[in-house]
């Protein structure tokens, strides 16, 4: 297995040296250089030729976004920003991705033992997803994710005709994904009706990052879109998304059924984790699920979405050639858990025509 070279861009040497201790933990990753400044990155682009680069957003001379601008016009390489855990970080996180950063994290966390393992963890697998993503270049003129042409406001959300009602009561849709999945959970989203099941999404993101995410959903669909909240009801009409650093499960009581998050410990190297959900739904809902398991790295989810395909649910996995990162839906289809294998277009059309609704 080759070595993954790795260039760290960050104006404090502090965080330069820290992220190099964490990643050089792992034999497979060899940090070949760090940088202050987007300027001095070019130089060592140029000299070293790294194979990832990890990138700070608040930097001296350039800011990052500016940086990730020129690197995906220029010389297109796989991008991994770090941003603070605000909801303007948050943000501009979501930006860098829209530009054609494979991945985004938080700053990590060293306050205690059990934080910097985990920071660790995050950081070793976030470069080495990106290191195995499809390389792909932006075209400037098609618009960019979550980012439309002629904005809308907000009062103006449309009205999706509703086609008749057909699936049960007890109908409900989950989605795992990560590395490549912001963009093909917008895809999956934003062609479905508003009149669907509930649907649970798990995108690995950080905390703040998924409230973020599942605004900027809310304004593109005819769905409502929201973070979940812990204990509230599962309602037709709504995505949910999995708030980052907490799992998410389903649980029945008198017949209806209601969203539970929790921290506790990474599954599958991760939290949220999609096996978690998948797991609670397999009990849950049985046969009255639909599970689709969409572009990342590793394995999460293939456990999970076996347990559903076992207690009747029906399940598909994104094809390869639309996968940003083929791991978890290959780990998924090794496992034996998935019904079908679908290019991203058509999951969407796949999963209405399963429930009996039509995409208008």
């Amino acid at each position: 297995m080759s070595t993954i070279k790795v260039l760290i861009v960050d104006d404090s040497a502090i965080v330069r040296q820290t992220y190099r201790s964490l990643l050089e933990t792992d034999p497979g990753i060899e940090v070949i250089g760090t940088a202050g400044d987007p300027y001095i990155a070019v130089q060592k682009i140029q000299k070293e030729k790294p194979d990832v680069i990890t990138l700070d957003i608040e930097m001296p001379r350039m800011d990052g976004l500016t940086f990730l601008k020129k690197i995906m016009t220029q010389a297109p390489m796989p991008v991994v920003v770090i941003s603070d855990q605000t909801l303007k970080g948050a943000d501009v996180a979501l930006r860098a991705l829209e530009i054609g950063a494979v991945d985004v994290m938080t700053k990590p966390g060293l306050s205690n033992a059990v934080e910097i393992e985990e920071s660790r963890i995050r950081l070793v697998d976030k470069v080495r997803s990106a290191y195995y993503a499809k390389k792909t270049t932006r075209k400037p003129e098609v618009p960019l994710p979550f980012v439309r042409a002629t904005p809308r406001p907000a009062e103006q959300k449309p009205v999706t005709r509703l086609a008749p009602v057909q699936f049960s009561s007890q109908s409900i849709i989950v989605i795992g994904a990560s590395t490549g999945g912001t963009e093909a959970v917008r895809e999956f989203l934003e062609v479905l009706p508003a009149n669907m099941p509930p649907i649970l999404i798990v995108q690995h993101m950080p905390e703040k990052f998924t409230a973020s995410f599942a605004k900027r959903l809310d304004e593109l669909c005819a769905l409502r879109v929201k973070e979940a909240e812990d204990g509230e009801a599962i309602l037709a009409g709504t995505v949910y998304v999995a708030p980052g650093s907490h799992h998410m499960t389903v649980r029945g009581h008198q017949g209806k059924f209601y969203i539970k998050t929790f921290q506790g410990e990474l599954v599958n190297r991760h939290r949220p984790s999609v096996n978690v959900l998948f797991h609670s739904v397999a009990e849950a809902k049985g046969k009255h699920a639909v599970g689709v398991i969409m572009t990342g790295m590793g394995d999460d989810g293939a456990t999970g979405m076996l347990a559903m395909h076992q207690k009747g649910a029906y399940t598909i996995a994104q094809d390869e050639n639309s996968c940003v990162v083929f791991g978890m839906p290959q780990k998924a289809l090794l496992a034996g858990g998935v019904s079908k294998v679908l290019p991203l277009q058509e999951i969407s059309k796949e999963v209405c025509e399963r429930i009996g609704v039509a995409v208008v």
